[in-house]
């Protein structure tokens, strides 16, 4: 049956109710349509998602798997170690000394056994040639690579062909082409070298120029200070390890895992800088740069044994360094120097300096090296680091930053230093400065101001994960306001204000002003894979941007420096801390402090480290 409406009937004259429903019908249909359409479009885009994830993981893990076969294709194969050998070198808790040189002839290990300056000496002086030296220094790298995992780029050929044209030129004219003629240099992984590349830890750098495809820059450039070593001698050969992301203070990344400590196995060697520390202690390298925005220079070098000079920013040339976070210009960071001996920092710096740095990057202070300041250090003491009657140091110690308290064998080593300057006549008074806690809260907002995108922009080009170590740390976030960064900065120059005020008080008593800190590089001689909870030690020095050095003191021993049983941690960070030292197993681990001084004083406070150490030295031959 047909049911007719009248011609004058329309819709507006059915019931409210079935209006109702009509729209009601027409709606869930059109809803319908479009929630199953945007389902899909949703489904589409996940699994196009989840293809270039699966893509972009196949992608980065092939390439850092082609990288480290190029790499290790490029270790000679009668410098090459059995598998047998490396299975022995893993269960080896020391790697260092004998282990190591029994890889090389006595003539290699005695080679690679001199400090950078006794290496500069003997080529100048003829008694060896540069490509000696240089093959002496690629085999140990080559052996230190395999048995701890330190190199991200080697290049010995093109440092042997160096080595040639170097002995070339000395044949030739009698004479070096500069105070670092030959002298093996290697490079924390953020230096450009031409013809090789720069990954710094970022699988998504791989033969490009720091992410970049243009031609014009892949492999064709020097960092300046690259070439700056160059004009002065140098042969480069490798480059070295450092975390993903670099912000952290241990050395692992994707592209060829973690590098451990060579004086213990059961430790990190230290980051950002962690496989140049590794290298030197392994005698694969007599100095090297590295960068330190929060540590990253001083923190290997305590971990390992080694000395370490950080620069105030623009004391050296950052131009054409890769770096993380670039915009971030408020706390840079600095180009730093490890080295085997304090001399050898010295006659890196002084080199470098020599050829005006400035000219070429304006953001170089223009300060040449003042000798002077050295002197006046150096003059007045004896060679055991004793001071004549007229003025001796007035050094601040600093125990603890009561935040996180140093395990028993950093004490120790505070102790062994405090002790040997004042038996060499020295003055020490404590420290207690405004509190490094604030520091730290300053430092770490401006580290994570960007949200941390520059770095997953950096892990974005190949697809490769945050390491496990960094998940958390380096999730995204939404960076912060211009308004708040400007705040931040304004507390960061009324800390530096503080800091300062402070240091100028010490002369009230006496009339002298405090010439140097001695404080810990870091809680704990070494430290556990994870376990690294506070780098404010290094980090506060950052924000204030001083001069600082590191020496190293001691090595751990478990048969004296026990952990307190009755120690009440000062908060949850000082709990973990603590909860991580176990005397046995941090037997062994080098212990080193470091040394403080005020901006750009560079010059004043290797005089003063090298003094500590002769003091040192003096009490151990007693």
């Amino acid at each position: 049956m047909c049911t007719c409406y009248p011609a004058h009937d329309s819709r507006t004259d059915l019931e409210p109710r079935r209006i109702f429903r009509f729209y009601m019908n027409s709606f869930r249909a059109v809803a319908s349509t479009f929630l199953s359409r945007y389902i899909y479009n949703i489904r589409q885009v996940l699994a196009t998602r989840m293809m270039q994830i699966s893509h972009a993981n196949t992608s980065w893990e092939s390439k850092a798997a082609a990288k480290r076969s190029s790499t290790n294709a490029k270790i000679p194969q009668e410098w090459q170690l059995s598998n047998a050998e490396l299975e022995k070198a893993a269960k080896q808790k020391d790697l260092t000394g004998s282990f190591i040189e029994q890889y090389l002839t006595p003539d290699e290990g005695f080679i690679v056994a001199q400090d950078a300056n006794k290496l500069a000496e003997n080529i100048r002086s003829g008694e060896w040639t540069a490509k000696t030296v240089a093959q002496a220094f690629c085999k140990s790298a080559a052996i230190a690579h395999q048995i701890d995992n330190c190199l991200h780029e080697i290049f010995f050929d093109q440092a042997i062909s160096r080595a040639e044209e170097l002995d070339a030129y000395y044949k030739v004219n009698g004479k070096t082409i500069g105070p670092l003629h030959g002298v093996p240099v290697s490079l924390k992984d953020q230096f450009h070298v031409k013809g090789n590349d720069t990954s710094m830890g970022y699988i998504g750098w791989i033969g490009t120029y720091q992410g970049s495809t243009d031609k014009k820059l892949v492999h064709n450039v020097d960092s300046q200070i690259v070439s700056e070593l160059l004009s002065l001698g140098v042969v480069l050969f490798c480059k070295t390890s450092l975390p993903q992301g670099i912000l952290i203070t241990e050395t692992i990344n994707n592209l060829i895992g973690r590098t451990m400590n060579p004086y213990n196995q059961n430790l990190s060697a230290g980051g950002s800088s962690g496989g140049e520390g590794a290298l030197q202690a392994l005698r694969g390298s007599p100095v090297g740069l590295g960068t330190d925005i929060g540590g990253s220079v001083r923190i290997p070098a305590a971990f390992n044994g080694l000395f370490a000079l950080k620069p105030s920013y623009g004391r050296l040339s950052y131009r054409d360094v890769g770096n993380v976070i670039p915009g971030q210009t408020t706390y840079r960071s600095s180009i730093g120097i490890l080295g085997r001996s304090i001399e050898s920092l010295y006659l890196v710096l002084t080199s470098v300096l020599s050829t005006e740095p400035w000219l070429r990057d304006p953001y170089v202070v223009p300060l040449p090296w003042r000798q002077q300041l050295v002197d006046t250090i150096l003059e007045e003491p004896s060679v055991d680091g004793a001071v004549n009657p007229g003025r001796p140091l007035k050094l601040g110690i600093f125990w603890t930053d009561n935040v996180v308290t140093p395990h028993p064998p950093i004490t120790r080593g505070l102790k062994i230093v405090v002790d040997a300057v004042k038996r060499a006549g020295h003055k020490v008074v404590p420290w207690d400065p405004p509190e490094h806690s604030t520091a730290k809260r300053i430092h770490a907002s401006f580290l994570k101001a960007d949200g941390r995108h520059d770095i997953h922009k950096q892990l974005d080009l190949s697809g490769e994960p945050l390491i496990p170590q960094t998940v958390e740390k380096f999730a995204l976030t939404d960076p912060i306001s211009v308004t708040e960064y400007h705040n931040l900065t304004l507390q960061g120059i009324a800390y530096e204000t503080a800091y300062s005020d402070y240091w100028n008080s010490t002369g009230v008593d006496d009339g002298q002003l405090v010439d140097a800190v001695i404080m810990p590089a870091a809680p704990h001689a070494g430290v556990l894979p994870g376990k690294f909870f506070h780098a404010t030690y290094t980090a506060a020095i950052n924000v204030l941007d001083y001069s600082a050095v590191v020496i190293p003191v001691t090595k751990a021993n478990a048969s004296i420096d026990k952990a307190d049983p009755n120690y009440m941690p000062l908060n949850e960070t000082d709990e973990k801390n603590w909860n991580a030292y176990d005397a046995d197993i941090f037997d062994g681990a080098p212990v080193g402090v470091q040394i403080v001084a005020r901006k750009f004083e560079e010059e004043k406070i290797w005089a003063i480290g090298k003094l500590i150490y002769q003091a040192l030295l003096a009490e151990r031959n007693q």
